[in-house]
């Protein structure tokens, strides 16, 4: 059978030459796991952050639509920018072309 264990503050507490080791409320911080007494806000005497509302919904969507992508794709490949087969370099430079002549 497995143990788990409960995550433990792992704050160094010098005077006393040991770790924290308390479980109740611990996070995780770049620094390790801390309780709410030895967060970093809390050793430098600051009130913690309350959360807020998080990233906004479209936070991760692509910011250009799939048109706009390709034409620049489209014209990247034109002007040998990037790499193609000869038939889509061809095809390419003969879309913007006639998208100048218009």
């Amino acid at each position: 059978m497995k143990e788990t264990t409960l995550p433990e503050c792992g704050h160094w507490l010098g005077s006393e030459r040991r770790h924290c080791r308390t479980a109740d409320g611990v996070r995780r911080f770049v620094t390790g796991l801390r309780c709410p007494a030895h967060t970093p806000r809390a050793l430098q005497g600051l009130p913690e952050i309350p959360p807020g509302p998080g990233w906004p919904a479209r936070a991760w969507t692509t910011p250009t639509p799939d048109s706009v992508a390709s034409v620049i794709d489209e014209r990247a490949i034109a002007s040998g920018k990037r790499r193609s087969n000869p038939n889509t370099y061809r095809a390419a430079q003969a879309a913007e072309a006639q998208r100048r002549a218009s």
